[in-house]
């Protein structure tokens, strides 16, 4: 088997406890056979990714971080549940095998899902993508796209029409993520509490309500090496809920880079959706609002909002750096990410 260049030693403070789990792996599978090896995926910045192998038989293994967490975070619970059922209606999601919600086989809720094989897009194009400015646009498009099919997806047709709770959705993301922002914040920083008061005064009403990713973004897209824009995979779901679609759509714009942008930016929410060829932002709200037919006249709340969760998303991931919970050194310079994108969305506000 050739190398697998997304995977990687597990780091020495992110081991699993084999003698507990192994018995329980094989309990719960449905192909065991064959000695246990383990990896880590080392791409994530929060849930901690682990690759297992059973002889040829390849399985990923999902957990939270380490340290306190939010209390509605890292559901893996909400994860396998919408990983059984969705991928009926919408293949792109992998199939969850097995939850352990046994606190003494690692301390935490996990899920066993299926392995699916593809490389995911960060920060830079891969080999062969950069200088093709149509392939770049194919691969542009087929991420609105992949969205806009999975908010045009009955959850009730999948067995999740009672998940989350859509009423007052706009209004209690709001809330919530200001609240984490609070508890996770470490020193004052204004830009923040000007954005967050302008989200406040303006709450949109939704148009419908879909299933929501809620953290869609080009790196939890795995794709096929051979042709970038065929999608392989769908990842990340401990966040799906029932809601507002704008949101998804608003948080991806965030992400969504151009030529033309502060290059603190890129650094923040890196896309590389810059290089010739993507669609632009305005393109990507002109072909989503084509794919679904909602109007989309007050994206810009949703946009400014994305960025807001995000500003959380990295403090969040900085406090736990800060505390000494997690020793990757990527995260040394997260508080200066989170004071541009503070900026950023200030950018936005005076647009």
């Amino acid at each position: 088997m050739s190398p697998d260049p997304e995977v990687m030693a597990v780091r020495s403070d992110e081991q699993l406890d084999l003698a507990r789990l192994e018995p329980w792996l094989r309990a719960n599978l449905p192909d065991t056979a064959g000695a246990l090896t383990l990896q880590q995926f080392g791409g994530g910045h929060a849930n901690l990714t682990y690759l297992l192998r059973f002889g040829d038989t390849e399985y990923v293994l999902r957990r939270p971080p380490l340290g306190p967490i939010a209390p509605t975070a890292h559901d893996m619970r909400r994860e396998h549940r919408v990983l059984v059922r969705l991928g009926d209606a919408f293949p792109l999601a992998p199939r969850s095998y097995a939850l352990c919600t046994d606190p003494d086989i690692l301390g935490v809720d996990f899920h066993v899902m299926e392995r699916r094989r593809g490389i995911v897009i960060r920060r830079e194009l891969p080999a062969g993508l950069a200088g093709r400015p149509e392939l770049g646009r194919r691969v542009g498009e087929m991420i609105v796209d992949v969205l806009a099919d999975l908010h045009q997806v009955d959850p009730d047709s999948v067995g999740l029409g009672d998940l989350g709770r859509p009423k007052g959705f706009a209004e209690r993301q709001l809330d919530g993520w200001g609240r984490r922002w609070h508890a996770a914040k470490d020193q004052a920083v204004p830009d923040v509490d000007r954005m967050l008061r302008w989200l406040e005064a303006a709450v949109p009403t939704p148009q419908v309500t879909a299933l929501l990713h809620n953290d869609y973004k080009l790196d939890n897209l795995m794709v096929d090496p051979d042709d970038p824009a065929t999608p392989v995979a769908v990842l990340d779901w401990d966040m799906t809920t029932r809601g507002d679609p704008l949101m998804d759509l608003g948080y991806l714009l965030n992400f969504w880079n151009e030529a033309g942008d502060d290059p603190r930016w890129h650094q923040v929410s890196g896309m590389p959706t810059n290089h010739e060829g993507f669609p632009t932002r305005a393109d990507v709200v002109e072909r989503y609002g084509r794919r679904t037919g909602l109007n989309l006249d007050g994206v810009a709340w949703y946009h400014v909002f994305g960025v807001f969760k995000l500003v959380v998303i990295v403090q969040q991931i900085y406090i736990r750096f800060v505390r000494g919970q997690t020793h990757d050194q990527r995260f040394a310079l997260y508080g200066e990410r989170v004071r541009d994108l503070a900026r950023k969305g200030m950018t936005l506000l005076s647009a």
